[in-house]
């Protein structure tokens, strides 16, 4: 396959094989499959690479292949098909992402209106906060000696190195700077008026707030729910505001309230789940949320792309098939529109948005964060008259 006759990475579409096509299933020669095969795909040819490759061009020869490589290339063109459909996106972030520099990718597909709102861990959010204020994050080495490090005060996310005084307890000073007021947190609140408000005051005194995701939700009205508040350095920092007196105590009804009004409202629902774990439940209980709880069914969600290194097998959320959810009602169908890429994050998230990038224009925000108080009201005031 030469460079000027490249492969447009799309599977045909056929009752049997065409020719030169061999059956999926195996039987026989090509162009002579067995009579029961029922799904065919084109034949698989060596993958053909050249100098300059494009992402977009990759991504179609991953297209070709098999295993992940095919899967990742399924989920870049769900992706696209989202954005085409103007579906409403969450991406949920799981561990701890933004220490290796991913919070660049969230900013730019915010931009470009390919975010619509975020369900994260605090950790991606406290450790987002440090570039804003050039707080040492660095490339270390994940074979380096843990008990030398406790001694120098540095902190090991595998490879990245965080300086406890420079970086970890300079964070903490900024966050409890943050909520030293507390007067535009009228109870009660969500997590997602909680982060609109860190980025608020990031924004207000970091010499480069560009570098922040939660400075950039802000900005352009992006939601971003931390659904275990108590689970980082930042619900940490915001216990102190408890012994003083002044308690940051976000509700967690409303979390889950607000975040059910926002698929309510959607036209289309779907997600980018990097990884697993609180985010991508929360995210996905709220099909169950509406339909299960407050009668008010939706289907389920309309598409689903994960990217996770999780297994099914153990009977973990995190690597809950989309067809296992459909049995709750949680996505609408088990086999079409969804995607499962068994990869690492940090290398699969960074190229289904090269991908989407280098073939979709900028879409209008959706500025969720304006709206939210308003479909919730109208959630909470429906139940209430289905219930007299």
């Amino acid at each position: 396959m030469s460079k000027d006759k490249k492969d447009d990475g799309k599977a045909k579409k056929a009752d049997g094989p065409e020719a030169g096509q061999a059956p999926c299933c195996g039987g026989g020669p090509p162009g002579k499959p067995r009579q029961n095969v029922q799904f065919w795909g084109r034949m698989i040819e060596p993958v053909n690479l050249w100098k300059d490759m494009k992402v977009v061009d990759l991504v179609r020869t991953f297209g070709g292949m098999g295993y992940n490589a095919r899967r990742l290339a399924e989920a870049c063109e769900l992706f696209l098909k989202m954005i085409d459909e103007d579906v409403t996106i969450c991406w949920t972030l799981s561990g701890a992402l933004t220490p290796i520099g991913m919070s660049g990718m969230l900013i730019k597909a915010m931009e470009f209106g390919f975010i619509d709102w975020i369900v994260s861990t605090g950790a991606n959010v406290y450790h987002d906060a440090h570039r804003a204020f050039d707080f040492p994050m660095v490339q270390g080495d994940f074979r380096v000696d843990d008990d030398e490090l406790r001694e120098a005060g540095v902190a090991r996310i595998y490879d990245v190195f965080i300086l406890d005084d420079e970086t970890l307890l300079s964070t903490d000073k900024m966050m409890l700077e943050a909520f030293r007021s507390t007067k535009d947190l009228r109870p009660p609140y969500s997590t997602a008026d909680l982060y609109s408000k860190l980025g608020r005051e990031i924004k207000a005194v970091a010499p480069f707030p560009e570098k922040s995701f939660v400075v950039k939700a802000q900005e352009l009205d992006v939601p971003i729910f931390v659904p275990s508040q108590g689970d980082s350095s930042v619900g940490m920092n915001l216990a102190l505001k408890y012994i003083e007196g002044d308690p940051v105590d976000p509700s967690p009804s409303l979390d889950i309230l607000e975040s059910a009004a926002i698929v309510k409202n959607g036209k289309k629902n779907g997600a980018v789940e990097l990884g697993g774990g609180v985010p991508k439940n929360f995210f996905m209980q709220t099909q169950p949320m509406l339909w299960q709880i407050l009668n008010d069914s939706q289907g389920g969600h309309d598409y689903f792309i994960q990217i996770t290194d999780a297994r099914p097998d153990t009977g973990g959320l995190s690597g809950a098939t989309p067809s296992e959810a459909k049995s709750w009602g949680k996505v609408k169908e088990a086999t079409r529109n969804n995607s499962v890429v068994y990869a690492d994050s940090s290398i699969a998230a960074p190229i289904l948005l090269a991908y989407a990038l280098s073939l979709r224009g900028p879409r209008k925000p959706k500025h969720i964060m304006k709206k939210k108080d308003v479909w919730t009201k109208e959630i909470i005031e429906a139940y209430k008259a289905r219930v007299k």
